[in-house]
């Protein structure tokens, strides 16, 4: 079983005409509810029909995210490995087709970021490369098996594996993984034209073959700008519901990435409001109370500050989107440009001032 056949089963353009056809009475009903809601809820919550209760549904997802998780921020830093890529990916600084300089961290530079990263009070560390192949394998368990001891738990968002090569990761101390699927719609292929990412039934199972493995986390989402944000989260929703019920053992998390400024120049094809992303933050928490939602340094100050309050757990902080960004390389080569470049004790200080707890240290 996968969840292929699932995704096949629904057609983008139905979903979408039915999502953007709920009505006040579709929200109010979906609001109502006072057990699960369903799928067909979180249309009426995604639509346009829903901007009208966004005060309701910022308390009731104030109320459902300090019931399951309590007051608390989850802190974590990404440390970009490599820039190195083969994929033509449109919208992405790391483009193959992109005159950057390209580099991979050795040992050596990778435990000065690590001693950076530490000073700073993190635990909680994120590994970021581009998709380089299956030479991957060469490299990544030795990072994993020397990075370990410092960190309480380490995740990836790197390229799709095979699920033995993910079991010899979390051999190595690998605690979950983040795969974004970047659009379930019709305009994927238009956006990866080369590349072994072009393939969107591999990536599409990159999370089944995760759940096989046993994965601690797994963490979902959509690049949002790159097709319309309401139908590509209902269906990251879908993904999400089929994924908890089949791998029911492991965690999962929900990611927003707004396309951000990145070398080539790409210009996203929807925009979406701040208003509007709070709508979808707030959307998620009232269809699942369980599940992790996280908020980027793509955002702005103002607006994360903001959503501490209305349904995210995880905040990154002091992020730098380069290989070497911390200490070794400090300038240059990100994959794309941060927004909220507060130091890390500066948006701990942010989340205390609101009565919340920052949390470095998580052993679940």
């Amino acid at each position: 079983m996968s969840f292929l056949p699932i995704y096949r089963s629904y057609d983008w353009k139905q979903i979408q005409t039915e999502i953007y056809s709920k009505t006040s009475a579709d929200v109010e009903r979906a609001l109502s509810k006072t057990g699960k809601r369903s799928l067909e809820d979180f249309k009426a919550l995604l639509s346009p029909a829903a901007s009208g209760y966004l005060e309701q549904m910022a308390q009731e997802s104030q109320r459902l995210t300090r019931k399951r998780f309590g007051k608390t921020i989850q802190l974590y830093i990404p440390l970009y490995l490599s820039n190195k890529c083969c994929n033509s990916c449109s919208y992405c600084g790391f483009n193959t087709g992109n005159p950057i300089k390209r580099v991979t961290l050795s040992m050596d530079e990778i435990m000065l970021e690590v001693d950076a990263i530490k000073a700073m009070g993190f635990e909680h560390l994120l590994l970021v490369t581009g998709e380089t192949g299956p030479d991957i394998m060469d490299y990544l368990p030795d990072v994993l098996k020397m990075i370990k001891p410092y960190f309480c738990n380490v995740s990836m968002e790197v390229q799709p594996m095979e699920q033995n090569d993910y079991e010899k990761l979390i051999d190595a101390g690998l605690h979950g993984v983040y795969i974004y699927q970047e659009t379930y719609g019709p305009r994927y292929a238009e956006y990866h034209p080369g590349g072994p990412k072009r393939v969107f039934e591999y990536r599409l199972l990159t999370p089944d073959r995760l759940g096989m493995a046993g994965i601690h986390k797994i963490g979902l989402g959509c690049l949002i700008g790159l097709d319309d944000w309401r139908t590509d989260s209902w269906f990251t929703a879908a993904h999400l519901s089929y994924l908890e019920k089949t791998y029911w053992k492991s965690r999962f998390s929900i990611s927003f990435p707004r396309i951000r400024p990145a070398i080539g120049g790409f210009q996203p094809a929807i925009e979406i409001r701040d208003g509007e992303l709070v709508q979808l933050i707030c959307a998620y928490r009232l269809f699942n109370e369980n599940v992790e939602l996280s908020i980027s340094t793509r955002e702005q100050e103002d607006f994360r500050d903001h959503v501490i309050q209305l349904g995210a757990t995880a905040l990154s902080a002091g992020s730098k989107t380069n290989p070497g960004g911390y200490v070794v390389q400090p300038q240059g080569l990100d994959q794309f440009q941060v927004e909220d470049n507060r130091t890390p004790a500066e948006i701990a200080g942010v989340i205390s001032a609101q009565g919340y707890e920052p949390v470095w240290k998580d052993w679940f």
